[in-house]
This record gives structure tokens, sequence and C-alpha cells, in this order.
């Protein structure tokens, strides 16, 4: 059993195996990070004006005035329905009716200057946590490519501190580090890949690592109103990729036979955005949006294996890049007559994303095609004058009180296009895969 790993004909099992685990149509990566702009389909790297912004545009924190913090998550659920070509049918899901654990954020900025840090000039921090990549996904072990995959897990954490620097009242600029890793807390805290071999039994990859990588954006804002609020805005995203190496073991059985080094491929990603606002006043504010991703996974050429035996061993990818175009909305009562101390929000939105994965490699663990999808959402925002929940009274901001509190819901429905798998260089997996994705989400932001 010991050198069970490294029989040549069992290699392409162990390979398909390492592939990363997810329900996206852009690899694995995970592009919500906020109720905000989850509800305009993700159109919000030109507006970027809470501290969502740390993802979606850190150039944006310039706009995100004194001390915030906002927490969101993310319920995920998804049906695979795989139809082999013999006819023989399964379903896959993400471990559960949702997925567990779910794609949270936590996200604090801070605007120097309102607090009171003059020196350093028009300088915004901040520092989030989210997950950039990873999902999961869970079959019966009875399915024909259950050597590929029955169970897997990618649990990634991003760690990112950033800065924002207003240049001029129409320009700012940010750059911040995405520190890529795991956490015990979430999940198996590493990538997990399980298998069912007949003869054999089960089979496991496990393994985890931590990697970093930059991004650099621009905010630039060619058309404000009389009060200083932007009507247009151009946003520019460039976020670095590489390799994430992961170190860990393969087991048979529950028992350990090889440590085993690899790496994942991250992509660059460029994104481009334009917001323009047809109505900005004080009594209503109206947003049109509409962005653009690109994302190269061209890089990702193979997946290669090192044993701890010195064996190594390489199955093709040749992943190509991801597109998406994402157009959202948001309209805003400001004080309404209804809810005054309250601003009320609107939101909806319309995604269309390109897989970059081609036919010949396609991995069931990656059960993604190219999709539309259609995002509505709302959002409360408590500040002077009114009462949280009829608690306490907003706008205040002593002590621990916050000055405002926001409540954001948003619901995304994401049709993909039905994918026929053909000559594929992993065993079993060709038939057809039906993918039907629905999403939840909650954000919770204050302000001091």
């Amino acid at each position: 059993m010991a050198d069970f790993g490294f029989k040549p004909k069992y290699w392409v099992y162990i390979l398909a195996a390492t592939m990363p685990s997810a329900v996206m149509a852009d690899g694995f990566r995970i592009a919500y990070h906020s109720s905000v702009a989850a509800g305009q389909a993700m159109a919000y790297a030109a507006q970027a004006d809470d501290p969502s912004a740390l993802y979606y545009n850190p150039a944006g924190l310039t706009q995100v005035r004194g001390l915030q913090g906002s927490f969101g998550v993310a319920l995920m659920g998804a049906n695979v329905n795989y139809t082999s070509p013999t006819g023989y049918k399964a379903t896959g899901d993400l471990g559960g009716w949702v997925a567990s654990p779910p794609p949270s954020s936590l996200y604090i900025t801070a605007n120097l200057q309102d607090l009171g840090f003059e020196v350093l000039g028009p300088l915004s921090m901040g520092l989030g946590l989210d997950t950039s990549y990873g999902l999961i996904t869970r079959y019966p072990e009875s399915v024909p490519f259950s050597t590929v995959v029955s169970n897997a897990k990618l649990p990634m954490l991003d760690i990112k501190p950033t800065v924002a620097y207003r240049l001029a009242d129409w320009l700012s600029i940010g750059m911040g580090a995405d520190i890529y890793t795991f956490a015990d807390f979430l999940g198996s805290g590493g990538f997990e890949q399980q298998t069912v071999i007949a003869g054999v039994g089960k089979t496991e990859i496990f393994a985890d690592g931590t990697t970093a990588a930059y991004n650099a954006s621009l905010l630039l804002t060619p058309w404000s109103n009389g009060d200083g609020k932007p009507r247009l805005n151009l946003g520019f995203v460039y976020r670095s990729g590489g390799k994430f190496p992961l170190e860990g073991n393969y087991r048979v059985n529950g028992t350990e036979v090889a440590k085993v080094k690899t790496a994942l491929e991250l992509p660059d990603i460029y994104t481009a955005a334009l917001a323009y606002w047809p109505i900005r006043n004080n009594m209503h504010e109206w947003k049109l949006e509409y962005d653009m991703d690109f994302s190269n996974w061209s890089n990702f050429h193979a997946l290669d294996l090192q044993f701890s035996t010195g064996t190594t061993a390489s199955m093709p990818a040749n992943w190509g890049s991801g597109q998406s175009i994402n157009a959202g909305t948001e309209f805003k009562w400001l004080d309404p007559g209804f809810m005054l101390g309250w601003n009320v929000a609107l939101r909806a939105g319309y995604n269309r994303s390109e897989t970059p994965i081609p036919n010949q490699t396609y991995n069931p663990s990656i059960p993604e095609n190219s999709w539309n999808m259609f995002a509505v959402g709302l959002g409360v925002d408590c500040h002077k004058g009114g009462r949280f929940l009829g608690l306490f009274e907003c706008g205040r901001g002593n002590g621990f009180r916050p000055s405002n509190i926001g409540v954001d819901l948003a619901f995304q429905t994401y049709f993909f296009e039905p994918r026929k798998v053909t000559a594929n260089i992993y065993p079993g997996v060709d038939g057809t895969y039906d993918t039907t994705l629905f999403m939840g989400s909650l954000n919770i932001n204050v302000a001091y």
C-alpha cells in the first residue's frame, strides 16, 4: 500500500484530485464581498464608497468617511446535475443545502483626516478579511468520475492591508497587499480533495500554505455636484496573480503514504468601471454602472506534483482567460417622509461571465460554465434622527455608539449554460453538467 500513489496508472487520479474546487464561471475566484455590490451584480468598482472598497476598488477608500466597519456573509446553494454518456444521473452540491463555511468578509477603514490626523494629508487606511478564492463541491461516491473527485474543499483566506490617497479632488490612488492563507476556523484549514478508487478505497490530498500578491487602483471623478459628490466616476483596478505554493500529504484510507508539494496558479485580474448618477441631490440618488473584468488564467498551463519519494508528475490544464461584464443600478431615497432619519436603497443588476476552462481539461471539482446572473438588493441606513430597531437613536456617535448603521440584503440567481464534456483527459468525466446556483447575502455596516 505504501507505494500506491506512485504507480503510473494512478497518477491521473492523484493529479485530478489536486484541482481546486468551486462553483464559478471564472475558475475558482469569488467576486462577491458586499451586499451593496452583490445587489448590483458586482457593478461597484466605480462607486466603491463603503468599506468593501477594500476589495472592489481600494482607491475608493478616500470616499469613506471617519472610522467604519463592515461584516458580510453569503449563503450559497447549488446543484450540479450530471448525466453520463450512458444515461447515468447524479447530483452534486456544496456539501449541504448551503456552502459551509459560507463566503464572508470583514472590513475596517479609517479616514485619517476625519479622525484628526492631519500630518499625513488625505490618507485613508483599511484592513480586510475575505474569501477571494475557493469553495466546496460534493458528489455521491458512485459517480463514474469518483476517481477524480468525490469531495473537495478550498477555504482560502485573503488578508488585505490597504492604503489610499487623494491626490486631487478628482483623483485618488490605492494600493494594498493580498495575503492568501488558510485558517483552522474555516473548514478543514487547508485544501482538501477526496476520491474513491475501486479496489483501493478512499484517497485524500490535504495541503496548505501562504503566499502574497498586491493590488493597485485609480478612481477618477471628472464631474461632481455642488456638494462635492460624484456625478461621474471612472475606476481602474489591477490585482496581481502568481503561484500559490502548497505542501501537505497524500493519504490512502486515512494512512499517509507520502508528502506532496504543488502550486495553484492565481490570475492577474484587470477591472475597468464607469458610474454615472443621472440624479444626485438632497432627496434622491440614482446611479448606473458598467464594469468590465478580465481574469488572465492563461498561465495555468499544467498542474505539477512533487512527492517525497522523488516522483514528479504533471497534468495539463491549459486554461484561458475569463471575461465578465457587470451592469448595475442603485436608487436611493434620502430621509424619505415614510422613514425620517433613514436612507433607503433599491438595487438591481446583471452579470455575464465566460469560463476559462476548456472541455479537454474540465474537472467536476469546478463544475462551472459560462453564466447569466440576475441580482436584486435592498439597503437601509439609519443616521441622525432615526432609531435603530427602536433601541437607540442613530447619529450621536459618542462612546462606542455608531453614528450610522446600515443593513444591506442581496439575492442573486445564476443561470449556467449546460456543459457537454467530450474527449476529456480524466476518466469518467465525459457527460453533461447542468448547474444552478442561488446566493443570498447580508451586510451590516457601522460608521463612527
